[in-house]
């Protein structure tokens, strides 16, 4: 025996969660787009920094437990949205304005029902 003490530390390894983008690209994740997207979203609205960040926490949360390793956009786009429904109703919409690409007045409308009768 040396006498001597010693420290072992492990290591948890995650692996890369990769996006498969509309046009078939792929990316690894980044928390980075999801929380601009969101800050874009709540640009000039009465939402604080902490409901932001654990929106974004709820929504990587949700995005990490369904365990996959590769995870097409469109199914992030929608669990950002249901997370952005319960955060602000302004902001939900401009986000789907955005994802969803209105093509016209009648389609954004169509969003705007679906909030008003919940």
């Amino acid at each position: 025996m040396c006498g001597k003490r010693f420290t072992t530390y492990e290591k948890v390894e995650t692996i890369p969660l990769i996006i498969i983008k509309k046009d078939n690209n792929r990316e690894q994740y980044n928390r980075k787009k999801i929380e601009n997207g969101v800050l874009r979203a709540c640009y000039k609205r009465p939402v604080s920094a902490d409901a932001i960040q654990k929106t974004v926490d709820a929504i990587e949360t949700k995005i990490f437990s369904l365990e996959a390793k590769e995870i097409p956009s469109s199914t992030i786009g929608e669990i950002v949205m249901e997370e952005m429904k319960s955060l602000d109703e302004v902001a939900y919409v401009r986000f789907a304005s955005v994802y969803r690409e209105f093509k016209d007045v009648n389609t954004f409308m169509d969003e705007l029902k679906k909030i008003l009768d919940n």
